[in-house]
C-alpha cells in the first residue's frame, strides 16, 4: 500500500471538488479505497435536528458505533465495536452537520490509515463548510424560487428573432399553461393576439440593434392578467453564446377574476361588489371606467371606493394598487 503525501492531487482535489459531484465525494471515495487496499470505505452525514444518517460508500463498511466518537481524533475498529476490528474511524464537525470518514481495510496497516485520515482532517473541516455552506444557500434558494413561483414570475431569453434561448423552470409552466403566451414552431415566443406579436417582433428586433433601447411593458391578458416586460439582454450568463438579446420577464395571474374577488371578500372583509369595484381598481382602470364595467353609476362607484379604502387601509387609488398586487394576495 502506497498512502499518498497530501501535497499531491491524488486525494486532494477529489474531495474539495467532491462536494460538487452527485452523489458527492464518489471519485475521492474510490481513490482513498484504491490507495488504502480497502474492502470499504464510506462518509456519514448527520444533521442537526435529524435522526437518520445519509451514508456515501465505496465497497462495504459494515456498522460501528459512533455516538460518543470525539472530534478530530482517529479511532480504531475495536473502540468502537466493529466486528472485525480493521477498521479507522475519523469525525468532522460540530454543530448542524457532521461527517465521519471511515475505512475498512483488515489487511492494511492500520497506522498508515490512521495517519492518512489525521492528514485528512483539516481539509475534510473545509470541505465540510462547504457543505454547510451550500445547504445554506440552496435552502435560500429554494424559498425564493416558491415566493417566485407563487408570484408566478418568469423569464424567457429570446435571440433577434424571439427564438427562445433559455428560459426558467416557472415561465416554462406559464407556457404551458397560457394560451397568451406559448412556445411556436422552431421554438419561436408566439403570442395569441397577432397585433400583440407584431408588437413584440418590432421590439426584439430594435433591441438587437440598440442594446441600450428601453425597457416595454406589454398586457397579454386581463382574465387571468398577464403581463410581460421586454428588456434588452444585460446578464451575459443568460445570453447562450451571444445568441440572446433580450429577456421577457413574464407575470402571470393564475387566478381569475373571480377567484380574486373571493380572495379580497376574505382577506379586508369586502362586500363581494366592494370587492369586484377594488379588483377593477387596481387593474388600473379609473371610477368611470369601472363603474361602466359593473353597471354602476359613478356615485355608487365612488361611494364602495370610500368603504374599499377605508377598510383596505389606502389613501388613494396607488396606495390599493400596492396593498393588492403587492401584498399577500400576490402570493396566492
Amino acid at each position: 500500500m502506497r498512502i499518498p503525501n497530501l501535497g499531491e492531487t491524488e486525494l486532494l482535489v477529489p474531495l474539495h471538488s467532491g462536494v460538487f459531484e452527485q452523489p458527492m465525494w464518489q471519485t475521492f471515495l474510490r481513490q482513498l479505497r484504491r490507495v488504502c487496499t480497502a474492502d470499504g470505505v464510506a462518509i456519514r452525514f448527520r444533521s442537526a435536528g435529524e435522526e437518520g444518517l445519509v451514508t456515501l460508500a465505496d465497497g462495504v463498511v459494515g456498522a460501528f458505533a459512533e455516538s460518543d466518537m470525539r472530534e478530530a481524533r482517529v479511532y480504531a475498529g475495536e473502540e468502537l465495536g466493529h466486528p472485525e476490528g480493521g477498521l479507522r474511524a475519523v469525525r468532522v464537525g460540530s454543530g448542524e452537520l457532521n461527517l465521519v470518514l471511515c475505512v475498512a481495510a483488515p489487511q492494511a496497516p492500520g497506522a498508515e490509515i490512521a495517519s492518512l485520515l489525521s492528514a485528512l482532517v483539516p481539509h475534510l473541516r473545509v470541505a465540510l463548510q462547504v457543505v454547510s455552506a451550500l445547504e445554506r444557500e440552496r435552502g435560500r434558494a429554494s424559498v425564493g424560487a416558491e415566493a417566485f413561483r407563487r408570484m408566478n414570475f418568469g423569464w424567457i431569453a429570446v435571440d433577434r428573432r424571439c427564438r427562445i434561448v433559455d428560459l426558467d423552470a416557472q415561465a416554462g409552466r406559464l407556457l404551458e399553461r397560457t394560451g397568451a403566451l406559448r412556445r411556436g414552431p422552431y421554438d419561436r415566443l408566439v403570442p395569441g393576439s397577432p397585433a400583440v406579436d407584431r408588437q413584440l417582433t418590432a421590439l426584439i428586433r430594435a433591441m438587437a440593434t440598440d442594446p441600450r433601447h428601453r425597457p416595454r411593458a406589454i398586457n397579454l391578458s386581463q382574465d387571468p392578467w398577464i403581463d410581460i416586460l421586454v428588456a434588452p439582454m444585460r446578464v451575459d450568463t443568460l445570453a447562450g453564446e451571444g445568441k440572446a438579446v433580450a429577456v421577457v420577464y413574464l407575470r402571470g395571474d393564475r387566478s381569475s377574476s373571480a377567484d380574486r374577488h373571493e380572495q379580497l371578500v376574505d382577506l379586508f372583509d369586502l362586500t363581494p361588489a366592494e370587492a369586484r369595484l377594488a379588483w377593477s381598481l387596481a387593474q388600473g382602470l379609473s371610477i368611470t371606467e369601472a363603474a361602466q364595467a359593473h353597471g354602476l353609476t359613478v356615485e355608487t362607484a365612488r361611494y364602495y371606493s370610500k368603504k374599499i379604502y377605508a377598510k383596505t387601509g389606502a389613501r388613494g387609488q396607488v396606495d390599493l394598487v400596492r396593498n393588492i398586487l403587492t401584498g399577500v394576495l400576490a402570493l396566492a
